[in-house]
């Protein structure tokens, strides 16, 4: 597989954190700070060698431990910058269920579209995302970000130019690469959801 490229606009290389226990068991993880399972650390390191390949001029990550700890056993915990806007969607009063426990109190519930209460609309998610697409084009070269599940889908949705609805329909699992790239002179998702072996 081809990791490198090119271009005027830099690429955002996106990083989702190694496995914790909720993320394995589909609860909503966003301020509560998890530690990475043995399965997300395996799979953390695996990150290495592709990673190191690749040239980066600025390695973000989110403040919270499970990202910060993927980037470095991905090697790159001497450089990484912690940027507050790539904390997870704010799940709100919907921290720690799974969405079967948040359908049973409301039927029809929609992250994508409804937000949670007590936490981030998809407006001021989308916000907060379009702040760090702003401030990571600004660099001299491309971009790696560790970050969570639901922002980065939200992430990959606005550089593709959609709403955050769009984020649905791309799943992402832990400890997998991500690049957001370009055609030309359009912005799109050059690869997606791609695992280090």
């Amino acid at each position: 597989m081809n990791w490198m490229g090119g271009g005027g606009e830099p690429r955002l290389v996106l990083v989702r954190h190694g496995a914790t226990e909720w993320s394995q068991n589909g609860r909503h993880t966003s301020h509560t700070d998890l530690p990475l399972l043995t399965s997300g650390v395996t799979r953390a390191r695996a990150l290495a060698p592709v990673l190191g390949a690749m040239h980066f001029a600025r390695v973000l990550s989110s403040p919270l431990q499970r990202a910060r700890r993927t980037a470095g056993l991905a090697g790159f915990g001497d450089r990484v910058e912690v940027l507050p806007a790539l904390t997870e969607w704010d799940y709100g009063h919907y921290e720690g269920k799974t969405s079967e426990e948040i359908w049973r109190e409301r039927p029809g519930w929609e992250l994508w579209r409804d937000g949670a209460p007590g936490g981030e609309s998809p407006a001021q998610v989308a916000a907060r995302v379009d702040g760090v697409i702003d401030e990571a084009v600004r660099a001299d070269g491309d971009v790696l970000i560790f970050a969570h599940g639901h922002v980065l889908r939200v992430l990959a949705a606005r550089w593709a130019g959609g709403d955050v609805t769009l984020g649905a329909r791309l799943a992402l699992d832990p400890a997998t690469i991500s690049i957001l790239g370009h055609e030309h002179d359009t912005r799109v998702l050059e690869r997606w959801n791609a695992s280090a072996g």
